[in-house]
């Protein structure tokens, strides 16, 4: 039985896992870095450990310690996402420790790493794939042939990556070399491994994913779709389920192929096929995520499923609780990625400290965050503040209830997202559902958002506010008089109140 968790993760992942480990009564264990010694997973947790080998040492990636202290508190490994959730040689030294892994095996987290293994196994089991190559692009010689072959354009991929790293849209051979240079340098940083393969670019196409549980026990159940084509860098910002844009038909069969594909590999634990599909409603197999998905909340709220729970339970060697036809989707959620980030200035990077967290609150809301007023968003994680994500009887109210949370959502001191996400809501095609993978780059106004924040009212109260605020803190700590003998403390400060007003 597994009795604690260990999450090697941080931030709001590590958060959302705890929670339900708390909901589970199941003790639990964080580690972090210097760079993080006040996050708030690291308070939450019921035991945690430093694993920075130096005060700058911001690594994650440390999976002998990580094994050492989960050999030594008897913790279960939750990976999380990202870091080494997908780490196939984790995994195996898991197995070899004894350490309970809360994920798929290690054979299969390396067969669907491999991004050309895993297009190899899908097309046997039956799922269209995109045309490009098997095997790893050795060379530029061979990259110009094989992108003459399959047609301009291309995507160059990273065979062991994800997340939107090491990726590269080619449109043309004068951008093949120098795509290629910088592919292979981002996967090497990232992941280890340079390698990279090619596939056919399908234009304006919508990224559509199937989530699917299995056990161990041959039961494999898929828990409907999500839209995931709102992206910048190839990389998620906002998600919603169902797709506005899926056919019945269509969604019936990725279903069935997913299923079927998942059986075939004897496929456990938590996973997400991911597609991409065109105007024609024809779906081809992206890639395989053997792990949980930033965007699994929108999952949750319209099944009911905890899907971070069943995790646990399969990791410890229970059959998955409910069958096929005991998943009712019911309505429809969207979920929005807050990032610290300038969405006016191309989404760059907003590090510095929260100074003011206003969270929304209601019916049909849901934050998973690991922030507070005075956290320290640093530069060397990833930028994410939390997902926020909300459930509506049918997706007009699904938008109109998140919609009304970002408008309560107030972070200040760094840039956000939130507005952009406001303006989105907006939007005239996203409004239709008629928005593929390119929506940023040719169905946003950027403009519109820039002239947006310089006059919104909000912003300047708020500031006027907070600038009202740090005069009596300033004018209230001159005022150093200590409080006569025997004077009640009320009226004492409230002279100092008086005080910091007639400044």
């Amino acid at each position: 039985m597994i009795k604690k968790i260990l999450v090697a993760n941080r931030g709001e992942i590590a958060m959302r896992i705890f929670r339900t480990c708390r909901v589970l009564n199941l003790s639990t264990v964080a580690v972090y870095t210097h760079a993080d010694r006040g996050s708030l997973h690291v308070r939450y947790a019921e035991e945690a450990y430093c694993i920075s080998d130096t005060l700058e040492d911001t690594s994650y990636l440390k999976p002998e310690k990580i094994l050492q202290i989960a050999k030594q508190t008897g913790a279960a490994i939750h990976p999380g996402y990202g870091f080494l959730s997908e780490n196939a040689e984790f995994a195996r030294r898991c197995e070899e420790e004894g350490v309970i892994f809360v994920g798929p095996s290690a054979d299969i987290i390396e067969k669907m790493g491999s991004k050309t293994e895993a297009r190899k196994i899908m097309r046997e089991a039956g799922i269209p794939i995109v045309p490009g190559t098997e095997t790893p692009v050795n060379s530029l010689a061979e990259a110009k042939k094989i992108a003459a072959e399959t047609g301009y354009p291309i995507m160059l991929k990273a065979i062991a990556g994800g997340g939107g790293k090491g990726m590269r849209l080619v449109h043309s051979e004068e951008e093949l070399a120098t795509a290629m240079r910088l592919s292979k340098s981002e996967a090497g940083n990232y992941f280890g491994n340079d390698a990279l393969y090619i596939e056919k670019y399908i234009e304006n196409p919508h990224h559509v994913e199937v989530q699917i549980m299995g056990d161990r026990y041959g039961n494999v159940v898929h828990l409907h779709e999500r839209e995931c084509s709102i992206q910048r860098r190839n990389q998620k910002v906002i998600e919603e389920a169902p797709s506005p844009f899926v056919k019945e038909e269509t969604r019936q069969k990725m279903f069935d192929v997913s299923v079927k594909a998942c059986k075939k590999i004897g496929y456990f634990s938590a996973g997400t096929l991911e597609f991409m599909v065109d105007k024609d409603q024809n779906f081809y197999f992206l890639e395989m995520n053997t792990r949980l998905q930033v965007e699994h909340a929108v999952t949750e709220e319209c099944t009911g499923v905890d899907i971070v729970r069943d995790m646990i339970e399969i990791a410890g060697g229970n059959p998955l609780p409910y069958r096929q036809e005991d998943v009712i989707f019911r309505g429809a959620a969207i979920e929005c990625r807050i990032y610290a980030e300038d969405p006016v200035n191309n989404f760059m990077p907003s590090p510095g400290i929260i100074r003011v967290r206003e969270v929304p609150e209601g019916r049909h809301i849901r934050l998973d965050s690991a922030t507070y007023a005075g956290f320290e968003v640093s530069l060397h994680y990833d930028p994410m503040l939390s997902k926020l994500c909300c459930w509506g009887r049918n997706r007009d109210s699904a938008i109109a209830n998140i919609s009304r949370a970002l408008r309560e959502y107030k972070i200040l001191g760094i840039k956000t997202t939130i507005p952009f996400h406001q303006r989105v809501l907006k939007n005239k095609a996203f409004l239709k559902g008629e928005y593929d993978t390119t929506f940023i780059d040719t169905r946003f106004d950027r403009e519109d958002l820039k002239r947006k924040q310089d006059t919104d009212p909000t912003v300047a109260i708020i500031a006027a506010a907070l600038k009202h605020y740090e005069n009596e803190k300033q004018a209230a700590a001159r005022a150093t008089t200590l409080p006569i003998v025997g004077e009640s403390l009320w009226k004492h400060y409230g002279k100092l109140q008086m005080t910091a007003d007639n400044y």
